[in-house]
């Protein structure tokens, strides 16, 4: 009992102390692979992935009708010109008939008026030109005789009043006959040229502008390309300016969004590696856009000191050579920035 008092820690034992040595150098072994690690291996660096893109079409026409017939099919490589839909309006038609017949009826009124008075109605004016003359003729030789007699007393002066009086009158008559004759050998006017011309033109710009619709009777292809959707089906309506179908251009290229830390050797110009997982292809694309995308695409930073939010950049760049098979969609990696 009293040996346990004078010794109250007992002496470690072998086996205690082979379990420390072993913790030990557990722990000697986990700091020296952290150092190591920490000294030799690098972290690998980010990976750009972008994807294929390429121009997109929309075919569309100023003609409200019914679609008739679709010449392509989705998925059909088309060419410039190329034929793709038949679209008909019996408005449009209606409406060019119409705009017809105003022509013709302008035309007409034109004619007319460029033919001038009739020559019936000049002769007719003519001749009551010379009545009015030769009324005018008797009535001032009646005037002379009775004025002579009134000075010689013979007749009164009421007499010879009344006979100047029906000599003015006759004289006027003659005047006005003369214009009216005058006006029907002129003809019209020239302002009334001019306005039965404009409405000539009036007309010919309304079949204009309803020929410029019947134009999109038959859309066709304004690019090469693959007929990548077709909206509307055969007998059905279509307004217009409504798309009619999607081409999508033989321009492949490649997009990417990067973060402005990675632009430092990328400019406009730049030839960079990349490879093409879907194909296995690596090839070389050229940068011909660079944009940022704006405030809503920044990285945020993760610290509050010591870093900066990043703004991502939209870069472009097409293939210095045509790459079989490849369409937009299809995922690109961007391996290395060339010197």
């Amino acid at each position: 009992m009293s040996q346990n008092l004078n010794n109250p820690q007992e002496k470690a034992t072998p086996k205690d102390k082979l379990l420390i040595l072993t913790l030990i150098v557990i722990i000697i072994v986990i700091a020296a692979m952290a150092v190591a690690g920490f000294l030799f291996i690098k972290q690998a660096p980010d990976t750009i992935q972008g994807q294929g893109d390429a121009t997109e079409v929309r075919v569309s026409g100023k003609l409200p009708g019914r679609v008739v017939e679709i010449y392509v099919e989705e998925g059909r490589h088309v060419k410039t010109g190329d034929t793709l839909v038949h679209i008909h309006s019996s408005l449009a038609d209606a409406r060019l008939a119409q705009a017809q017949a105003m022509e013709q009826a302008a035309e007409a009124a034109n004619k007319k008026v460029d033919a001038g008075t009739r020559s019936q109605i000049i002769a007719s004016a003519k001749d009551l030109w010379a009545q009015a003359q030769a009324a005018s003729g008797i009535t001032e030789k009646t005037y002379r005789r009775l004025d002579n007699l009134f000075k010689e007393g013979v007749v009164s002066e009421q007499k010879r009043d009344e006979a100047k009086a029906a000599y003015e009158a006759a004289k006027a008559a003659e005047n006005a006959a003369k214009s009216q004759y005058e006006l029907a050998l002129a003809g019209p006017q020239a302002e009334d040229k001019q306005a039965s011309q404009a409405m000539v033109n009036v007309a010919k710009g309304g079949i204009k502008e309803v020929d410029a619709l019947l134009e999109d009777t038959y859309l066709i292809a304004p690019c090469d390309g693959e007929v990548t959707v077709i909206y509307p089906n055969v007998s059905e309506l279509v307004a217009t300016g409504a798309p009619i179908m999607t081409i999508q251009k033989d321009d492949h290229w490649a997009v990417f969004n990067v973060r402005e830390t990675s632009l430092k050797d990328i400019t406009l110009g730049s030839t960079l590696k990349v490879y093409i997982p879907a194909l296995d292809v690596t090839t070389d694309v050229k940068v011909f856009y660079i944009k940022d995308l704006g405030t809503y695409a920044n990285w945020q930073a993760t610290k509050s000191t010591g870093d900066f939010d990043a703004r991502t950049f939209q870069i472009k760049a097409r293939p210095e050579k045509p790459i079989a098979n490849f369409r937009p969609g299809m995922s690109v990696i961007l391996k290395e920035v060339k010197k």
